[in-house]
């Protein structure tokens, strides 16, 4: 456990139906305005995704990164070896990322936090979880940094097109126009089709930014202007569908 004046960050674990689940847990200072379920890239919970949580708690957030590469004993990968990353993220199933979500929503309402003060946010895979999580079951809020999986679906679940009509939650989806992976034609398609739907929704593209742009720790990637920006917007997105209201209990 590691205290700072602001954030508590602590290593727990969430039973699973497939096992425990490590989770990195961030804890504000005073009462937390709601909680954040922060769902990691392809290299697993790294030290940027642990520093995402404590960035949150810092302004009063309750924060949780689980682990979804549980089931392959929780690796973390650096970021110059994307070769090791692939064969574990292509591990990832519908059904477990649904167990696992479940577990982990579970866990923070028995924390105190009711669903309409739980939001999600997600980065590269991550994001496309969080946007799959806000179909699941209505919550707070869900943001998407550079969610994959726009026009073709991934990790046996539809595309986020596809999904689009099942969201149930207020979803901000923040987009790089060079990111090589991800078509700013897909990102239009992705607009129209969240549009259509009876949820606040909203998407932002940088023009000068690629794939993970967020991260301060890829120097080829990180767009410093876009990723301020971005923050601020996510931030705004929760604060705005969320609030500062105490959690139950």
């Amino acid at each position: 456990m590691t205290t700072t004046a602001q954030v508590t960050a602590t290593e727990a674990s969430i039973t699973t139906d497939d096992g425990p689940m490590p989770v990195h847990v961030a804890i504000p200072r005073g009462t937390p305005k709601g909680a954040v379920v922060v769902v990691q890239e392809a290299f697993g919970v790294t030290p940027h995704i642990q520093d995402v949580t404590h960035r949150l708690a810092r302004v009063g957030w309750h924060a949780i990164a689980p682990s979804l590469f549980h089931r392959e004993g929780s690796p973390v990968i650096g970021y110059d070896e994307l070769d090791k990353a692939m064969p574990v993220m292509q591990t990832l199933t519908a059904e477990g990322l649904t167990t696992d979500l479940l577990a982990t929503f579970a866990d923070v309402e028995s924390s105190g936090f009711a669903p309409d003060k739980t939001a999600i946010v997600g980065f590269c895979m991550g994001g496309t979880v969080a946007f799959y999580a806000a179909t699941l079951r209505p919550i707070g809020a869900s943001v998407t940094f550079y969610g994959g999986g726009v026009a073709a679906g991934r990790f046996g679940l539809p595309s986020l097109i596809d999904l689009a009509p099942s969201l149930a939650t207020p979803w901000l989806g923040l987009y790089g126009d060079t990111d090589q992976s991800i078509p700013v034609a897909d990102v239009e398609r992705l607009r129209q089709a969240t549009a259509a739907v009876p949820i606040d929704t909203e998407i932002v593209r940088y023009p000068d930014a690629g794939h993970g742009f967020h991260c301060d720790e890829r120097p080829g990637s990180y767009a410093p202007d876009a990723a301020r920006d971005a923050w601020s917007r996510a931030l705004g997105w929760l604060d705005a569908h969320i609030g500062g209201q105490a959690p139950a209990g």
